[in-house]
């Protein structure tokens, strides 16, 4: 169904294909009238369509008002296919296999692994057909392999990676013909909003936060993923916190994340609290039991991302601000903070809250992107009761 030219045809095809799965069940008639195609065209269309098993008819509905013959309803083939999503970190490897419609099949995370040229494609081909010996028979098999990547990409093409030496690789090329699929390439930040707009949020604009090693933004305009020339929008934590500050690999001093990441905050705890191994649970212990160093520097943190969200939000103006954190996920309570360190008028017009997607954010924006590509459809709408 993925064409590169969108004839009237697959654009009509791909019009009712969403109104089909936004709406659950609805019949030709009112497929008709609400995309405005003719009778004939949406009769044709759906006969395709079912012929190729993206849909199939459910039921007989209730008769009109005025009479007539009772409509077959019809509904989106969830099983129609399936998709692979994979959340390649700096130092772990986290995966999805889902159906067509985000229903996971299976996962797998492998952490605590260095990341790095020589070795990512043997752990990519391990965590893939591992995911694949759970194939289930579906009537397109797997339509694609979603690859989220920390670090800048554009067109499938990783440009910049701060945290792990994989911009010299071509990725997408290797593991397309190492398992024969579409292979898509997108930085994380992106998949993370991607996965909130298609799975969560009402909302047509929103921005996703996503604060790990470093932090970006992933920018949701009318229901479109905007990347920006070579893939660098919403590279905030590349904003500068402090000029002349300290050195970032991108090259400027002073950047938002070397301040404010995950990474520099473990760093700053083991600094201070002399421990070897710090992660999200360890950090949420320590402020449970409000030790004084892990408080300062959580409100120190919150206090250097609130400067970074406020920018975000003047330059960006969304209806609502996603926080993808696993420690600000783990202690909730921190985006009360958050919103009391924004006291501008701009930002109280603004919803902030963490992710309802809960670590899995950008394996869903995986899931959406081949979705996406698959089906033609750019604004694809899913529940996540559909999800789970």
């Amino acid at each position: 169904m993925i064409s590169s030219k969108y004839t009237i045809r697959e654009q009509n095809q791909a019009k009712l294909l969403r109104e089909i799965i936004q709406s659950q069940e609805i019949s030709r008639a009112d497929l008709a009238q609400v995309t405005g195609l003719n009778k004939a065209s949406v009769s044709e269309i759906i006969k395709d369509l079912l012929e190729q098993h993206f849909i199939f008819e459910t039921r007989i509905g209730n008769a009109s008002t005025v009479g007539g013959r009772k409509p077959i309803l019809l509904t989106f083939n969830k099983c129609a296919a399936t998709v692979i999503s994979i959340d390649l970190g700096p130092d772990y490897i986290e995966g999805m296999f889902a159906y067509i419609d985000g229903t996971v099949i299976c996962s797998i995370s492998k952490k605590e692994i260095f990341i790095c040229q020589k070795n990512v494609l043997s752990l990519l081909r391990e965590v893939i057909e591992t995911m694949m010996k759970k194939q289930p028979v579906t009537p397109h098999g797997i339509v694609g392999i979603a690859l989220a990547i920390h670090g800048i990409v554009f067109e499938n093409e990783i440009r910049f990676t701060p945290y792990y030496d994989l911009d010299q690789m071509n990725l997408q090329q290797q593991l397309s013909e190492l398992f024969h699929l579409p292979v898509y390439l997108e930085n994380e930040a992106n998949l993370a909003a991607l996965g909130e707009y298609t799975f969560i949020s009402q909302a047509d604009n929103l921005l996703s936060i996503s604060v790990h090693s470093g932090i970006g933004a992933g920018i949701v305009q009318d229901g479109v993923l905007i990347t920006g020339k070579n893939g660098e929008a919403g590279e905030i934590g590349h904003s500068i916190l402090y000029p002349d500050g300290k050195l970032c690999p991108c090259g400027n001093h002073g950047c938002l994340e070397q301040y404010a990441s995950h990474q520099a905050l473990y760093k700053k705890i083991k600094e201070q609290l002399n421990l070897d191994i710090v992660n999200s649970d360890i950090v949420q212990e320590f402020y449970r039991k409000q030790h004084p160093v892990i408080q300062d520097l959580i409100h120190e943190n919150v206090h250097l991302l609130s400067i970074g969200i406020n920018n975000a939000i003047m330059a960006f103006s969304p209806e609502v601000i996603v926080i993808n954190s696993s420690i600000y996920r783990k202690i909730p309570g921190l985006i009360a903070a958050i919103k009391k360190n924004l006291p501008s008028r701009f930002a109280k017009e603004n919803i902030i809250r963490n992710t309802l997607l809960d670590d899995k954010a950008i394996l869903y924006g995986g899931f959406a992107l081949v979705a996406q590509a698959f089906l033609n459809i750019q604004n694809l709408k899913l529940t996540l009761e559909q999800a789970q």
